[in-house]
């Protein structure tokens, strides 16, 4: 079923990979924004909110929407821009991001569009630290904004980046390197704090063809990749070259195709385990928890015999 207005329920996407849809919206003023609709659950007019006292002030109230109960955040507010005017007349998109459901207030939704990854591109980094998209796309020759949910709901929620005592005692990745591959400086940032703290060395990468051409150029430069880093950890989502891409052209390349993939992911639900079959990565797990990502960080050092 197609997203509509009225609350009727977004189909997830069929087939992952390169294939993007982006549900299409809009605040009070006439920038097109856009949210993968692999990560909406539904959207629906605006509710009568419940304000809980101490609550952040990005948080207009909560909502018990299909039997959750969910903080909704003013978009244009966590966005940095003037408050949505007219909040009833309003809609709420239902999301769930790195294990939690939230929504957000936005004032409609326009359609929902069909495109791939390779049409996506990174912003400009001279755009600053300030801007609340990943990354943008033309559709009929007009720019869409994709939303950087996880930069917006850290503002809010910040994501826990402390492993557990437990894991943190063993020493077995110490010295270690990691490539690490995700659009959103807020994950890659969570990832390296976590990481970090096993002495783990993470090397930061905005998307998977910069990734790429890391690997080719220090291919060139005679560097071990399967040597020098103890594996790939990829955001599937990701514009110019998708994670799945990405691990297909590394396990193309005989210098390349040893390594470890990990594939990190805020999707949650059924995964397609078609997909991952079918590139050939290692292991997937669900963003955001530094415990789940340690574990399976140290998980494959001890399979391999140690650090």
């Amino acid at each position: 079923m197609a997203q509509s207005q009225n609350g009727s329920s977004v189909e997830s996407n069929r087939v992952a990979g390169t294939r993007l849809e982006l549900l299409l919206f809009r605040l009070d003023h006439p920038q097109l924004y856009g949210i993968n609709v692999f990560k909406v659950q539904e959207v629906v007019p605006a509710q009568t909110l419940t304000k809980m006292a101490g609550s952040h002030p990005l948080v207009l109230g909560i909502a018990t929407l299909r039997g959750h109960t969910m903080p909704v955040l003013d978009l244009s507010l966590a966005m940095k821009l003037p408050a949505l005017q007219a909040p009833e007349k309003g809609h709420i998109i239902i999301t769930e991001y790195n294990r939690s459901v939230h929504g957000f207030l936005i004032r409609r939704v326009e359609r929902i569009i069909h495109t791939q990854w390779d049409q996506v591109q990174q912003l400009p980094s001279k755009l600053g630290r300030d801007t609340y998209a990943t990354a943008v796309t033309l559709v009929d020759n007009e720019l869409i904004q994709i939303l950087d949910v996880e930069k917006v709901l850290d503002q809010v929620v910040q994501a826990s980046t402390i492993v557990s005592d437990p894991l943190l005692l063993e020493t077995v990745a110490q010295g270690c390197r990691v490539l690490v591959i995700d659009d959103s400086s807020v994950a890659r940032n969570q990832i390296r704090r976590a990481l970090e703290q096993l002495g783990i060395e993470c090397t930061l990468v905005n998307d998977g063809r910069l990734a790429l051409e890391l690997i080719e150029q220090m291919i060139a430069d005679g560097i071990n990749i399967a040597e020098h880093f103890l594996m790939v950890i990829s955001d599937i989502e990701m514009p110019e070259m998708d994670g799945y891409e990405l691990t297909t052209k590394i396990r193309a390349n005989p210098r390349t195709n040893g390594i470890y993939i990990l594939l990190h992911s805020s999707i949650s639900g059924v995964f397609n385990v078609d997909m991952i079959k079918r590139t050939g990565a290692n292991k997937f797990i669900q963003k955001y928890h530094p415990d789940d990502l340690a574990r399976a960080v140290l998980e494959h050092i001890k399979a391999r015999g140690g650090s």
